[in-house]
């Protein structure tokens, strides 16, 4: 049995070009603009934003390893910069996942 079979490669595809779509909308529609101050800063959270709603579910979880990954990242994130602190979650959540996967 394949793990990538047609439907899900066209569902790849299909996400692929959505996520790519909206990246260069954004480029086209502020390509010739000068941002505000406040429109920059905006842009630079939207990371984070994202970030965060995908994460949110996880605050409300039952699952104590998801409970505890979720307390490492946010002790991880008031110490380090975005993309270690992503790893840091991603990290101890498949670990503690594991470990307590009994």
């Amino acid at each position: 049995m394949s793990i990538l079979n047609a439907d899900s490669f066209l569902l790849f595809l299909s996400m692929l070009a959505v996520t790519y779509s909206t990246r260069l909308a954004g480029f086209f529609a502020l390509r010739n603009r000068t941002l505000s101050k406040r429109a920059a800063t905006v842009m630079q959270a939207a990371p984070g934003c994202v970030l965060i709603s995908v994460i949110a579910p996880y605050f409300v979880s039952d699952k104590l390893h998801e409970l505890l990954a979720v307390a490492l990242t946010a002790l991880a994130a008031t110490r380090l910069p975005m993309l270690p602190t992503v790893l840091v979650g991603v990290v101890s959540s498949a670990v503690l996942g594991q470990l307590m996967a009994s």
